[in-house]
């Protein structure tokens, strides 16, 4: 059982470093590339399951999506991603990353996709600078306040932040409490 434990601990670690290990070498234009075009294949999924996404995601006043990846073994978990934050108003772009470490039950590994729907330049603010802090309530959709356009199953993330999963591979049983740090990337930005 040590063994079987210590070498899941292994594979974790393991799992957890290559992605930042394989984006190391890219060069700071290429890895804005990168992201830029995961977030556009997220936006493409978004509006292939709902059609009208696209109307609210062009009026709310910013948005961001970020692409992750998840491993959950035993009691804890961890996933990290990276991905974009366009203000709709203003024009700027901010490049992201994400960390999360989880304790619960659970096994499993997934790839997903986060989207968040910003209302306004307060909720704008606080989310670029790392100060959302993700509720335990839940909504069934986020709107985009303006014309009344909503995305099912969208989750109220804090106020003035609407937040969507798109899971793209995986399967993953949990049952946990999750700590997300979302936060700039000095690299890129």
């Amino acid at each position: 059982m040590k063994k079987f434990l210590s070498l899941t601990t292994l594979l974790l670690c393991m799992l957890i470093a290559l992605p930042a290990l394989a984006h190391g070498n890219d060069s700071a234009a290429e890895q804005r590339r990168q992201i830029d075009q995961l977030s556009e294949k997220t936006l493409d999924m978004l509006y292939a399951k709902y059609p009208h996404a696209q109307r609210v995601i062009n009026n709310c006043y910013a948005w961001a999506t970020l692409s992750n990846t998840g491993l959950k073994l035993g009691l804890f978990g961890s996933a990290h991603g990276r991905g974009v934050a366009v203000n709709n108003v203003t024009g700027e772009r901010v490049y992201l990353h994400m960390e999360e470490q989880s304790v619960g039950l659970g096994i499993g590994a997934k790839e997903y996709n986060l989207i968040f729907l910003i209302d306004n330049r307060e909720a704008w603010d606080n989310f670029i600078i790392g100060k959302i802090r993700f509720g335990a309530s839940a909504d069934a959709s986020a709107n985009d306040s303006v014309n009344g356009g909503s995305i099912e199953g969208a989750e109220y993330a804090a106020p003035g932040v609407w937040v969507l999963q798109m899971t793209t591979k995986g399967l993953a049983l949990e049952a946990e409490l999750k700590g997300t740090k979302i936060y700039k990337d000095k690299k890129l930005n």
